[in-house]
């Protein structure tokens, strides 16, 4: 495992015309419509300033020569479609879908002629959502991530972090339409190991508290927390439950472990949001989405907690604070 590892990102794509009804936004100031799955709280809030970020590197500034109406789905997926239909009425520009496929779904249904720029999609050619990376097709492009693909990896790292632990709960949420995907990896890294995975499913909080139960009452060792937005938006009960309850964790993004969890392993959220306000950007001046191709991940970060460790017991091998991206003493 490398804590950096690289792609070639292509970022090259023909310059073309786009329908006359984005263009003529362009004329005023244009208006972007952005749909997420989440809600407008930490780490969201922070994933958006990337965004911007993104958005003032390709000459736009949000309030001086752009606008963005934000809708926010609040973890509530069947509220995606219509709130992805609200800003097609709107005649925004382009739509940023944040928070995996369900809203990139949404706004694609939503219209064919909108751009539509998402943050983290899983992948998206088998799910339909573009022709191929290359060469997207159509008026959705964005950022792909490696989701169901670092479940293995995930469960790798807590293994070496945990050697005693023969059984590994999983979490994952039942809504999430990756489950499939996610639960195929989960078992089959599981074999690889030769350890027992037990999956359990949590999509409200009550599920979340039942589902730490249950991990101690099947008497696993520790837990996996599947990539899901809804996840994010409960990090602080999740991290609170690991601690009380003395499991080591290890989660699919940095957040959690910033407040107190143990490790986490995957893609860098942040810069995923970057690259979709430069694609914006691009779009907004003229470049059309069927020729911008899907960016896979640039970066993958290792975070480590040692003062964590240091609560349950645990000795972190001197190999993950070395590939570690960063290391909370």
């Amino acid at each position: 495992m490398s804590n950096r590892r690289e792609f070639i990102a292509l970022l090259g794509g023909a310059t073309a015309a786009w329908p006359l009804a984005a263009r003529a936004q362009q004329s005023a100031m244009p208006l972007v419509g952005f749909l997420s799955s989440a809600s407008p709280r930490p780490p969201f809030t922070g994933f958006v300033a990337a965004l911007r970020h993104g958005l003032n590197e390709g000459g736009y500034v949000e309030g001086r020569n752009l606008t963005i109406e934000y809708r926010w789905a609040e973890n509530q997926y069947g509220r995606l479609a219509e709130l992805a239909a609200d800003l097609v009425r709107q005649r925004v520009a382009v739509i940023v879908a944040s928070g995996a496929n369900p809203p990139i779904a949404a706004a694609k249904a939503a219209t064919s002629t909108i751009p539509i720029v998402f943050t983290g999609a899983d992948d998206p050619v088998r799910h339909g959502l573009v022709a191929s990376l290359n060469r997207p097709g159509g008026n959705v492009t964005g950022m792909t991530l490696f989701t169901a693909e670092l479940e293995a990896k995930r469960l790798e790292l807590l293994r070496e972090l945990v050697p005693g632990a023969t059984k590994i709960a999983v979490l994952l949420n039942p809504n999430n339409p990756n489950l499939d995907a996610q639960v195929q990896e989960v078992g089959k890294a599981g074999s690889a190991l030769g350890v027992q995975v037990t999956i359990l499913k949590a999509g409200t909080p009550p599920d979340i508290d039942a589902a730490f139960a249950e991990v101690m009452r099947v008497g696993a060792g520790a837990l996996s927390v599947g990539a899901d937005a809804y996840f994010q938006s409960r990090r602080e009960q999740i991290v609170a439950l690991a601690a009380g309850h003395a499991l080591p964790v290890i989660y699919p993004f940095r957040d959690p472990v910033l407040v107190g969890g143990l490790i986490s392993y995957g893609n860098s959220i942040p810069d995923s949001y970057r690259q979709a306000g430069l694609y914006v950007a691009r779009i907004l001046k003229g470049e059309n989405p069927a020729d911008l191709p899907v960016i896979q991940p640039t970066r993958f970060e290792l975070v480590v907690n040692l003062r964590t460790a240091k609560a349950l017991g645990l000795d972190v091998p001197l190999r993950l604070q070395q590939l570690a991206d960063e290391v909370i003493e």
